[in-house]
């Protein structure tokens, strides 16, 4: 069985900086890819990153150029750098790890903004 467990999330002023990790346990032969999601009340679950095994990453468009996702597979991590950070990217954030023939989720870790 796999678990992930993401860390990291806070609450911080606009134009400030947080950093996620989420760590996975378990065995795990092959890694796939990992994304990051997030989530607020009014809103359904979005992607905004997302690294595949060959390191090619693709961020939604209202993170593009402040997110930056970057994995450690020596460690089974995959962290989320977000810099610049603005009201609106309040939420719920939540790392998914696929591998084959599966898809894992966290718990998510909470971020607050304001401004």
């Amino acid at each position: 069985q796999v678990q992930l467990v993401e860390s990291g999330g806070g609450s911080v002023q606009a134009g400030g900086s947080l950093r996620l990790s989420c760590l996975a346990s378990g065995t795990i032969d092959r890694i796939n890819s990992w994304a990051w999601y997030r989530q607020d009340p009014t809103k359904q679950r979005e992607q905004v990153a997302h690294i595949t095994v060959r390191d090619a990453t693709t961020y939604g468009d209202s993170v593009k150029g402040r997110f930056t996702v970057f994995r450690n597979d020596a460690k089974n991590t995959v962290y989320l750098q977000m810099n610049d950070l603005k009201p609106e990217d309040t939420g719920v954030y939540y790392c998914k790890l696929v591998i084959p023939g599966a898809a894992y989720w966290g718990q998510g870790t909470p971020v607050t903004v304001s401004s």
